[in-house]
């Protein structure tokens, strides 16, 4: 058995907190971005716009939660305040919100709307809010802003139930000669863990990743674990204690490898941060009328998806409802085909009473035919020696097959890192795909085969390799 090097074995052994296994099961979800921009047609305001403009006449968050139900979504998450300071709550600490609005006579709340409307329909709940406000005067004043928005923050994790995801964007297009606000990330992050223990910290924080591109291409090789410095340099310094705070050249969010062996043999600390795609069906992130040609159709949708959930990240899907409140025609129509579609491409998973059958496992507990008998509360080990493991999927009669969904045990960190797909057609074994990355959820597709038998073979992991799901659909 060939020698594990100490930087792999290093790697092998992180593991995910169970906030960012649950909040990787969620898989696809929405982006709800609604607000002042909705109703001056814009995306980035300047601060200055009336509240009395903010009048959405059939606001529907029903309709919004029961149309992502629909379309296969787990959750949503709304924009309760964008770059130019409107609060979509009554909130104690500005007048520039919803409460001195028209609307319900500024006696409303989207956000409670929104929370209310999740809970109905069986989805979680988050919030997305800009650190960047160009409406507070404070803006730009340090400790007296970092006040205002902590307090305001603990609004939004105390009054509307459980959050599932807090989400932080880097923007702030203040220019050189704009206002300079060092927020105090740390600060809003005690508040988060404090308020919304369950809740993961998107984008600008320490629990999720944004993918590189807001086009809905994930990495071919999409690694959960990667080097500290992709995530808050302060937070990684606080929790890790990392003395020397080093950042190699040329490092990218974008960049094409952040995980593998060559990319994380001389960092000092790797960490989980796994990546989450955004993406909007229209060409911007809030309602245009004249964004309604560029929506887009559902085959762009369903290759982002299988790009997305099914590379090994999340999706978060944006849908700007309009000025009425509502969610257009032509974006429901879309969402609704999106539900049926992937009704019927995973309609029936055929690996379920096969035989699962592998050359090696840790033990009998660990098994490969566990994962088919109790999938989910089971996982394949294959032991010490994980190099040329075979598993032999045999369906007990032949099927039109064109997907194989394969997930690893996350809980016991990501080892995979090259495997290969065969199908047996007659006598002979052919290939069907040559992968690297399966983390906790790799969806192959390929040209439909009529077949009864199909192997994987794990070519290479870093200490072990696990597997908790091997479907066929």
């Amino acid at each position: 058995m060939k020698k594990t090097p100490d930087y792999v074995k290093n790697a092998a052994s992180v593991v995910p907190s169970e906030r960012q296994i649950k909040w990787q099961q969620t898989e696809f979800y929405a982006f709800v971005h609604f607000g002042m921009n909705t109703f001056t047609d814009s995306e980035w305001g300047s601060g200055n716009e009336s509240p009395s403009l903010f009048n959405p006449s059939k606001l529907d968050c029903r309709q919004w939660a029961k149309l992502f139900m629909l379309s296969g979504m787990k959750a949503m998450i709304l924009t309760a305040k964008h770059h130019d300071g409107f609060c979509l709550w009554p909130s104690e600490y500005t007048d520039h919100s919803v409460k001195s609005s028209p609307w319900r006579n500024g006696r409303g709340d989207v956000v409670a709307d929104c929370a209310a409307a999740c809970k109905e329909f069986g989805l979680k709940f988050g919030i997305y809010v800009s650190p960047w406000d160009r409406h507070e005067e404070s803006y730009g004043s340090g400790k007296d802003y970092d006040d205002y928005f902590v307090n305001q923050l603990t609004e939004l994790c105390s009054d509307y139930g459980e959050l599932f995801c807090v989400w932080f964007d880097g923007a702030c297009g203040e220019g050189k000669d704009g206002k300079k606000q060092n927020y105090d990330w740390l600060r809003y992050y005690d508040v988060i863990r404090s308020l919304q223990p369950n809740a993961t910290i998107n984008i600008c924080g320490p629990d999720v990743r944004w993918c590189g591109n807001e086009v809905g291409v994930c990495r071919k090789s999409e690694w959960s674990v990667v080097p500290y410095y992709y995530s808050d340099f302060e937070l990684i310094k606080k929790e890790n204690q990392i003395k020397s705070f080093h950042i190699p050249k040329n490092t990218s969010k974008m960049a094409l490898d952040i995980g593998s062996r060559k990319r994380i043999k001389k960092c000092p600390e790797l960490i989980w941060y796994p990546a989450e795609v955004d993406v909007s069906v229209r060409k911007g992130w809030f309602y245009h009328e004249s964004d309604k040609y560029s929506v887009k159709p559902l085959n762009k949708i369903m290759d982002i998806y299988y790009n997305s959930v099914g590379s090994n990240a999340c999706l978060l899907l944006n849908v700007p409802p309009n000025k009425e409140g509502k969610i257009s025609s032509e974006d429901t129509d879309l969402l609704l085909s999106v539900g049926a579609q992937l009704d019927i491409e995973f309609n029936e998973n055929l690996a379920l009473g096969s035989t699962l059958t592998c050359d090696r496992c840790l033990d009998k507990e660990h098994d490969s035919q566990n994962i088919i008998d109790n999938p989910g509360d089971n996982y394949w080990h294959s032991g010490y020696d994980p190099d040329g493991s075979t598993l032999l999927l045999d369906l007990g009669d032949e099927y039109d097959i064109d997907k194989i969904v394969l997930g690893e045990h996350i809980r016991s960190g990501q080892q995979i890192e090259r495997f290969t797909l065969y199908v047996k057609t007659g006598n002979k074994w052919n290939k069907l795909y040559n992968g690297t990355v399966i983390g906790y959820k790799k969806i192959i597709r390929f040209k439909e085969v009529r077949a009864r038998y199909f192997k994987l073979v794990i070519n290479k992991s870093r200490c072990f390799a696990t597997l908790e799901k091997f479907e066929a659909y």
